[in-house]
């Protein structure tokens, strides 16, 4: 008997083309803009292929969630999920790896332009200085430290490697099969912060990272390291980061994950004037948007459906006691 699949976003032609193509054959696809009765619809489905439920679905409506067995996100986090209402038996999965690529690209790309002083040096020439002697900070045979060593982590890891690199990995179990420097866990963050040139931030945000670097952080961290977010903005002390920047201008931070988003927020919002800094350089958390990107992220995600149907295991499955705040 076929399950039946109800995708609550509103895909695009190349997006429907992957999902009708795909999961057809064993599932029954329904689109809830299309459906009369939404309540009916979240009911009778088995499996919900969603982007952003808090934008999707009220909350009045997960008593109807009853019967899903799946929630398949086609974003890749799960930090801005209602999950203290979700049924207990609902399975949720992020997107893993759907965007890992895209997003260590950018993340290197921030870091070379901190590292060569790129966006400072362009405003010194529009202002007609031509200052030679500006030095920038080598990136060959320096120290790297990946603070979340998962799917856009070992993306960095892989575009790293023609420099030479020292690679300080952590992740859940302190272990990993690449050929790294050293390896461990979040106990080991402020040796690996202190150790530091440039320290990527790419770990989820949970209850155990929100707010991990702080003031005691920054002060074991190198005088002039470069720090990169593209995870989540929570994960950094907003004010420490900001007092940081201001008092040691020779620190620097590329920051693609801000603290108040329109996508889980609804806005866009800074408490400190960050882009004002000549030692920080900003993106819209945009690092994962590239040609193709949710087409690609719609065929990362129809594949975990797919394992799922076929009674295999998953991926990316969220342990929701990490995100009860």
């Amino acid at each position: 008997m076929k399950q039946n699949i109800l995708v609550s976003f509103t895909p695009n032609s190349k997006q429907r083309e992957i999902i009708e193509n795909k999961l057809s054959e064993k599932a029954n696809i329904y689109y809830l803009e299309n459906e009369p009765d939404r309540a009916e619809a979240i009911k009778n489905a088995d499996i919900v292929f969603s982007w952003n439920p808090i934008r999707e679905f009220d909350d009045e409506e997960y008593k109807y969630f009853k019967n899903v067995k799946l929630m398949q996100l086609l974003s890749a986090g799960g930090d801005h999920l209602p999950f203290e209402i979700f049924p207990d038996n609902l399975m949720v999965a992020g997107n893993v790896g759907a965007y890992a690529q895209a997003m260590a690209e950018h993340a290197l790309a921030m870091a070379l332009s901190l590292s060569k002083n790129l966006f400072v040096n362009h405003k010194k020439l529009q202002e007609g200085i031509f200052d030679q002697s500006s030095k920038s900070k080598l990136l060959h045979g320096a120290n790297f430290a990946i603070i979340g060593f998962g799917g856009i982590g070992k993306e960095i890891y892989k575009l790293l490697q023609p420099f030479e690199p020292k690679i300080y990995a952590v992740n859940t179990t302190g272990k990993t099969d690449l050929d790294v420097f050293f390896a461990g866990t979040v106990d080991d963050l402020n040796y690996v912060l202190s150790q530091s040139d440039f320290i990527f931030i790419t770990i989820p945000l949970t209850q155990k990272t929100k707010g991990m670097i702080g003031k005691t952080e920054f002060s074991n961290m190198k005088s002039d390291a470069i720090l990169i977010n593209v995870a989540r903005g929570e994960i950094i002390n907003q004010k420490d980061l900001y007092e940081h920047l201001l008092n040691h201008p020779e620190f620097k931070a590329g920051i693609d994950a801000w603290w108040i988003e329109p996508f889980r927020h609804g806005e866009f919002k800074v408490d400190y004037p960050f882009v004002e800094l000549p030692n920080v350089i900003g993106s819209p958390h945009n690092s994962g948007m590239v040609p193709g990107a949710m087409v690609r992220a719609t065929e990362f995600a129809v594949k975990n459906i797919q394992e799922f149907l076929n009674g295999n295991k998953i991926k990316g499955v969220f342990d929701r006691e990490d995100y009860l705040w």
